[in-house]
């Protein structure tokens, strides 16, 4: 069956029973708006939206498992980057009518399994046909402590400069099936005392000086020292995009102890010192190819 058989009414009476729910939901998917528990003024409301478009973010043979999976992660990955916890999701799905419904049910299922991972609840969204190609948009609400929020704009010259697992891994899917590094920032900001971070999607060429420039600092790189996914290379590393890790930025002081703990805390990802920020220099000099930015 079609979409623009079954008709959008139908199709989200089959979507939303299935939608995970928290204790926090008091009004759910269903109804005009959401309508969720607010949080103490302790905490600061976190809002992030992002969306994954066909023959952008994924190809029209991925599967709808994936791509759901990948739409929900994306904004989570944000989440990871300010070390705050989401709560709530809302889904904009714009699909051709042609589009058949098992490969929507496929997709909310990726979005289901992503969402159950972090224990965040779908609580509504919008449905829209479209002539183009498919695009699912998810934005997300959540929270974090005051404490503990991290910007890109607090860099420090002279901070070492990290960051979590491998970059380069979009030759081998990993942009399909990654899973945010939210348990890891909590944890940094648990412990230590994090002056910037970043999430690095669009590749470490683009995301590391966005962070610099935020923090109105310069920065220095050992390229040998990236750690790159099998079968890459730096330019790979340093240029692909979604890596979906984590950069961050401490200061020397912190270092050793941040390597020690994180060994044993997550034997099973690396981390790794890059290098660190540094001066502003008066010369405006890119030591790393570009990764990848919209509408170029």
């Amino acid at each position: 069956m079609k979409l623009r058989e079954l008709g959008e009414d139908r199709l989200l009476a089959q979507l939303f029973p299935d939608l995970p729910r928290t204790k926090s939901v008091l009004i759910g998917a269903g109804d005009d708006c959401a309508l969720v528990k607010f949080r103490t003024a302790a905490n600061f409301l976190v809002l992030k939206t992002d969306c994954v478009v066909e023959r952008v973010h994924f190809s029209s043979r991925t599967s709808a498992l994936d791509v759901g999976w990948k739409a929900m992660m994306r904004p989570l990955s944000d989440f990871a980057a300010m070390s705050a916890v989401p709560e709530f999701a809302l889904v904009t799905l714009i699909v051709p009518g042609t589009r058949s419904t098992s490969w929507v049910r496929q997709l909310y299922r990726g979005l289901k399994r992503a969402a159950a991972r972090f224990n965040v609840a779908i609580v509504g969204g919008e449905t829209s046909s479209t002539p183009g190609p498919a695009a699912i948009a998810v934005t997300i609400a959540g929270f974090v402590e005051k404490k503990r929020r991290v910007l890109r704009s607090g860099g420090k010259a002279g901070d070492d400069l990290f960051v979590t697992g491998r970059l380069g891994g979009a030759l081998r899917q990993k942009h399909l099936r990654f899973i945010p590094r939210i348990e890891e920032s909590r944890w940094l900001t648990k412990n230590f005392h994090i002056h910037a971070m970043i999430d690095v999607s669009d590749g470490l060429g683009a995301d590391l000086p966005r962070l610099a420039r935020a923090s109105k600092v310069g920065f220095e790189i050992e390229r040998a020292r990236l750690p790159l996914s099998p079968g890459c290379k730096i330019d790979n590393a340093t240029s692909d995009g979604e890596d979906y890790e984590l950069l961050f930025a401490i200061s020397p002081r912190e270092s050793k102890r941040l390597e020690k703990s994180w060994g044993k805390k997550f034997p099973k990802l690396q981390l790794t010192r890059i290098g660190k920020l540094d001066q502003p220099s008066p010369i405006d000099y890119h030591p790393l190819p570009g990764g990848y930015v919209h509408f170029q």
